[in-house]
């Protein structure tokens, strides 16, 4: 055994040729610590308001001003990143590669106008509706969890809605509040509405 330690050991000093492996093993940790600080900073900027209104400050900004999510008493503020990415670190990334579809359509300028982004809004906004179901509204309820309500406190036909959803637990927030922060598309023709 202590001879396999001696042989690693001087593995490790020996220049291969320029710089010892102990070196490049320093020098690659050191790397991927820089690089993952960069890219964890770049990750985060693409969750903030400012990336997000960077693209979308003429149609969806405007509308969630309007909203609770946005200004009400107690001054708790829900950011674009709140509702619309996950806080699981490998639930985030999928979400960010998903994204990269909207950031194409941006760049390509599918949606740059506001008649362009009106004629896309059913279909971007189904899809959303579509992966908050698939996730049981998970961002939603990283606010506003069942357990949390005070049922006595809402009006008699938001709890009954919440108390009947809990109890068959089929249907998640996105079921009843599309809506809820941006405008609705133009629903004609969808079922159920």
């Amino acid at each position: 055994m202590w001879n396999w330690i001696k042989k690693w050991l001087k593995l490790i000093r020996t220049p291969p040729k320029h710089f010892s492996l102990g070196f490049l093993t320093l020098g690659g940790f050191i790397a991927g610590i820089i690089f993952w600080g960069a890219f964890n900073t770049g990750m985060e900027f693409t969750n903030s308001e400012v990336f997000c209104v960077s693209c979308h400050e003429d149609n969806v900004y405007q509308e969630i001003q309007g909203t609770i999510h946005f200004t009400n008493r107690t001054g708790v503020r829900a950011i674009c990143s709140d509702c619309h990415v996950p806080h699981d670190w490998t639930d985030k990334m999928a979400r960010k590669m998903q994204a990269s579809k909207e950031v194409f359509a941006w760049i390509t300028g599918a949606i740059s106008t506001p008649e362009k982004f009106e004629a896309r809004r059913l279909h971007m906004a189904e899809r959303e509706w579509t992966r908050m179901k698939k996730s049981d509204s998970l961002e939603c309820r990283n606010c506003h969890e069942f357990v949390y309500m005070d049922f006595t406190r809402q009006s008699l036909r938001a709890s009954a809605q919440h108390s009947t959803a809990l109890a068959d637990g089929s249907r998640t927030c996105i079921d009843c509040h599309k809506g809820i922060a941006h405008k609705l598309p133009d629903m004609q023709g969808v079922e159920g509405f």
